[in-house]
């Protein structure tokens, strides 16, 4: 079935296309393309974007990892490093604390009219892009590479089914989904 569909790159298009707009849908429908909300979750005073963002990585998990079992996706897993991921934080904290929003965030803000999104964001994004590759040839050098660790998941380094890591995984966001639903947070 993969094979079929890697052929097809119309199909694959109309289907990028309508996972977008589901996506866009559900980003402004949960309120995290608004930017009081964003600046709240910053100030840590409104936790809707985190609670967005760890429901997203509960049904991404389980899904993933469904289709993974039923041979319709693949895991490619790349290796990283301490260097990269620090660098990369900055790059998107940066951003992030800046403007207000997030990539998705500001897609799903400029599709509802923000202009700020639209000429701060994606003017932003493009003039970091092309920062980043200025530099990127310095960064590949030296600190992208420092403290490398390898390609593998957390159910491989632990030698354990994956399910082992998911299941608790899920238990604890869902858990902590809901103290912060009784909290009131």
């Amino acid at each position: 079935m993969l094979t079929a569909l890697h052929r097809q790159t119309k199909t694959q298009i109309v289907l990028g296309l309508l996972i977008g707009i589901a996506f866009g849908f559900l980003l402004q429908k949960s309120g995290v393309t608004s930017y009081s909300v964003v600046i709240g979750q910053l100030l840590l005073t409104d936790f809707t974007v985190l609670k967005m963002m760890l429901s997203a990585v509960m049904v991404g998990m389980i899904g993933f990892h469904l289709l993974k079992r039923m041979g319709l996706v693949q895991l490619h897993v790349a290796t990283g490093s301490v260097g990269s991921s620090l660098t990369g934080g900055i790059i998107f904290g940066l951003g992030f604390a800046l403007l207000g929003y997030c990539p998705g965030t500001v897609a799903g803000a400029v599709g509802q009219g923000a202009l700020d999104a639209l000429f701060g964001g994606f003017l932003g994004m493009l003039i970091g892009a092309g920062l980043f590759a200025r530099i990127y040839p310095v960064l590949n050098s030296g600190i992208l590479h420092k403290g490398e660790f390898p390609a593998k998941t957390l159910p491989q380094l632990l030698q354990v089914n994956e399910w082992l890591v998911i299941i608790p995984v899920v238990a604890l966001v869902a858990g902590f989904l809901l103290l912060l639903e009784y909290l009131g947070l």
